[in-house]
């Protein structure tokens, strides 16, 4: 009788320290992924939430004017399309789009090319939706 109460304890410390270890792990496993989510947030604040990926360049030249001109008009045209104006020295830029792969861009540059026929797809920082 002495030998199966030993056993019986034996079994039941062997079973709590499993599940003890078990939880242990779940709780490291928490904390990583906890650890990983800030990280990323930390990441997003410091990019602004940019990513690599693509636009659609539809201008570029001196003037500044025509520059406007020419977003406007795009803006008229494919209005779902996100545009940005930027200065690249000694140029003022028209880019539309953010595209992650250029698969995407490529489509949408298809759409494009008929009115815009001089657009051509960039790799650059990207908003992430």
């Amino acid at each position: 009788m002495g030998c199966k109460c030993c056993l019986i304890i034996f079994c039941l410390f062997f079973y709590g320290v499993k599940s003890l270890n078990a939880q242990e792990g779940q709780m490291q496993t928490k904390m990583k992924v906890d650890q990983l989510v800030e990280k990323k947030s930390e990441y997003h604040r410091m990019t602004n939430g940019d990513q690599d990926g693509y636009r659609i360049k539809v201008h570029f030249g001196v003037d500044r004017d025509q520059m406007k001109n020419i977003k406007n008009k795009f803006s008229s045209k494919f209005g779902e399309l996100s545009t940005y104006e930027e200065y690249q020295q000694p140029n003022w830029v028209v880019l539309v789009g953010d595209y992650k792969t250029k698969l995407e861009a490529f489509q949408s540059l298809k759409k494009i090319q008929p009115e815009f026929p001089n657009a051509f797809i960039v790799k650059g920082k990207i908003k992430v939706k």
